[in-house]
């Protein structure tokens, strides 16, 4: 939402185009906005032959051209494109309504999305947060140390807490934990209480395979459960011998929307322990 606001504050004299309707298979789904100024856009309605042909119709109605508000493209090979489906386009100039109006709109939109908590700010944390910034999430970063290794994000919520711990109860259901904090220890306090919740769609943590059996001991003195144990991904961002935090936080970004879609979609596998 901060991105469309500053853009609409600086190129005030912009047209408005949404996804109104959609039939068969198209690039992005109904309620898709981008906004276009005469030399700018912010957003995106699935890109290609129909983002140009929205913005070229947006920009000759800035320039006072008799044209139609509403487009309805067949995304076929006479445009390029071969999606096979057809989008209807909407056209609004902007003025104080339709701009409160979509302000509005994509705020509310941003409160429904599910809710990631990074534990700890360190180098992988901070690159996560990174990641994560520009993706329908809520990310917040706990940590404990006031001096971060780098600059968050302005979409990310930094929390400083002297018992990280103790904030996975203030969680959302469905919210994910990642946790990756700079003390073994307090990753284990963090990870037993986020273990005890059933409502979470995904507790991941870094580490090792040394790491998992060592919690793993930990837990069950600790009274969990297998069950509860099967909820833990760990290691995260697993797969690829690269361990940079940039690919580290991209790894988990893709375990994070495909855990989260399928949570939503009331298709989460039972079993999402890794080995």
């Amino acid at each position: 939402m901060a991105t469309f606001r500053r853009f609409l504050e600086d190129h005030p004299a912009s047209f408005i185009v949404t996804v109104a309707e959609i039939r068969g298979s198209t690039p992005r789904e109904e309620g898709a906005v981008m906004a276009v100024s005469a030399n700018r856009t912010c957003g995106t309605i699935g890109g290609g032959q129909l983002e140009y042909i929205a913005i070229d119709h947006a920009r000759r109605l800035l320039k006072g051209h008799d044209a139609p508000l509403r487009l309805d493209i067949a995304l076929g090979p006479e445009i390029g494109q071969c999606c096979g489906g057809r989008a209807v386009l909407a056209f609004e100039i902007t003025d104080d309504g339709t701009v409160e109006s979509l302000l509005t709109s994509l705020a509310e939109k941003a409160a429904s999305y599910p809710s990631v908590y990074i534990f700890g700010g360190g180098h992988v944390g901070a690159a996560l947060a990174a990641a994560l910034a520009p993706l329908p999430f809520k990310t917040s970063v706990i940590e404990t140390r006031p001096d971060m290794d780098g600059p968050l994000p302005e979409t990310v919520e930094l929390r400083l807490s002297p018992m990280p711990e103790a904030e996975v109860a203030r969680m959302p259901a469905g919210s994910a934990a990642v946790i990756l904090t700079h003390d073994h220890a307090l990753d284990f306090l963090i990870a037993t209480e986020a273990l005890k919740r059933d409502d979470l769609a995904y507790c991941g943590m870094i580490g090792s395979k040394t790491k998992r059996a060592t919690f793993f001991n930990h837990a069950r003195r600790e009274g969990l459960s297998e069950t509860a144990l099967s909820r833990l991904t760990m290691p995260i961002g697993a797969g690829v011998a690269d361990k940079r935090p940039a690919v580290i936080a991209a790894l988990v970004a893709s375990e994070l929307i495909h855990v989260i879609s399928a949570a939503k979609a009331g298709t989460l596998p039972a079993e999402r322990a890794k080995t």
